[in-house]
């Protein structure tokens, strides 16, 4: 196990440039199967997430290769259809590799995936969505298989609008034979950079970034090269961790149209913010103004952006209400922040944020991959050392975070412990 060991009081300052989407690469990569060829991936963040869906692949019969700054990944020699109960249990995005198999293969053998303990996050949807594509779903000592002899076009409507349920409708649908229509369809960017994708190769679909998606079933793909969007949260990370430091930092390599929400949240609790093509720069205010916030799905204010947030938040002027509507257990990291000395309390779906004057290090511990991220931040602007532990959740989704935040002027290192 290791910690991330952070000496509190440094400004933010200067430029750094932000990775590409953890949550766009995966469902890319698990995409890749559908060609049954070659895929060439630019802007893949190098992050532990990324890392075990290689993994997977290879356990399949995939061919992985980095070569400088791109991913090359050949699947025409698949020959296996089980997704390994490990890996599935270490990565819950690994559960789109399942579309994407039924698709190309029409078949695919899988246990419940696992992740961070954020809340309930069932798989109803994604089967739901499955069958009606007839495809069978059947399970036996935890395993679920999908089994079907084609997949026809249907109507699907969700009950809700699940980004991954969206995401292996659309995989389970493009080499389908007529359209499939997805209702109450998750907006999220990652599912226009999908789409986007998948049309490269030759997929016909259209909606994507609306509540309504259409895909056309195509015979057969292409071998393609593509450009993974930038990875909007780790923007809105840093966007965060310059405003509380009362920093002065540009965010290159960003789509600023993606965090509109994170934005104006920002300048609402007094941050002075410059927007252009792909860059953002941001001035943090001598004391930061309380705000409320409650977390949607896309394009309300993203649940991955609460927990750095609260961080954010605890040393404000006056009292600041949270509500989060997405996942229950998000609020476990605010327990931890109290240990900072942080006036957190949480009354249901909401946490009340009291500003404080002042934190101070402790040792604290990461329960997942955001709100690990908000204690790093906390502990940039603790008085004394902040020993952040069971950072391996960190690292599934931020690329060289500790470097990063170095050559911002941060003090932190990582201490690997045996």
């Amino acid at each position: 196990m290791s910690s991330y060991i952070i000496k509190g009081g440094n400004k933010l300052e200067g430029k750094v440039k932000i990775s590409g989407s953890k949550n766009s690469s995966l469902p890319i990569i698990a995409a890749s199967i559908l060609n049954a060829g070659k895929t060439t991936l630019y802007n893949v963040p190098n992050i532990q997430d990324t890392q075990k869906m290689y993994e997977i692949l290879r356990t399949l019969g995939a061919t992985v290769e980095k070569k400088n700054n791109k991913v090359i990944i050949d699947t025409s020699k698949i020959d296996k259809y089980e997704i390994p109960d490990l890996l599935m249990h270490k990565m819950r995005s690994s559960v789109i590799l399942v579309g994407a198999l039924v698709g190309r293969y029409h078949k695919a053998t899988f246990s419940y995936p696992g992740g961070c303990d954020i809340g309930s996050r069932p798989i109803d949807l994604h089967l739901k969505a499955f069958e009606k594509l007839g495809i069978t779903t059947s399970q036996n000592y935890g395993n679920i298989m999908c089994t079907c002899d084609k997949i026809k076009g249907e109507k699907i409507n969700l009950d809700f609008p699940s980004v991954g349920a969206t995401e292996n409708a659309i995989l389970a649908s493009v080499l389908s034979e007529g359209t499939t229509t997805i209702t109450n369809a998750a907006q999220e960017p990652e599912i226009s950079d999908l789409q986007n994708f998948l049309n490269k190769m030759g997929a016909k679909i259209k909606g994507a970034g609306t509540t309504e998606i259409q895909i056309e079933g195509v015979k057969k793909l292409k071998d393609v090269s593509y450009n993974i969007m930038p990875d909007r949260i780790e923007a809105g990370t840093f966007l965060c961790m310059a405003g509380m430091t009362n920093g002065n930092v540009e965010l290159q390599n960003v789509n600023p149209n993606h965090i509109i929400p994170i934005i104006t949240k920002l300048e609402e609790a007094g941050c002075k913010i410059e927007v252009e093509k792909s860059t953002i720069k941001i001035i943090g205010p001598k004391k930061l103004k309380a705000i409320d916030i409650k977390t949607m799905p896309y394009p309300g204010f993203p649940t991955d952006m609460q927990s750095i947030f609260g961080a954010m938040l605890v040393t404000a002027k006056g009292t600041s209400v949270i509500i989060e509507n997405i996942f229950e257990n998000r609020f476990k990291i605010m327990q931890e922040l109290n240990k900072m000395g942080a006036r957190i309390t949480i009354e249901g779906k909401s946490a009340v944020i009291r500003g404080v004057r002042k934190i101070y290090g402790a040792t604290v511990n990461a329960t997942d991959l955001r709100g690990g991220a908000a204690l790093v931040a906390a502990g940039l602007i603790a008085r004394g050392i902040t020993i952040a532990t069971n950072i391996e959740f960190v690292l599934r989704g931020y690329e060289q975070f500790d470097k990063k935040l170095q050559s911002l002027g941060a003090n932190i290192e990582i201490s690997k412990e045996i």
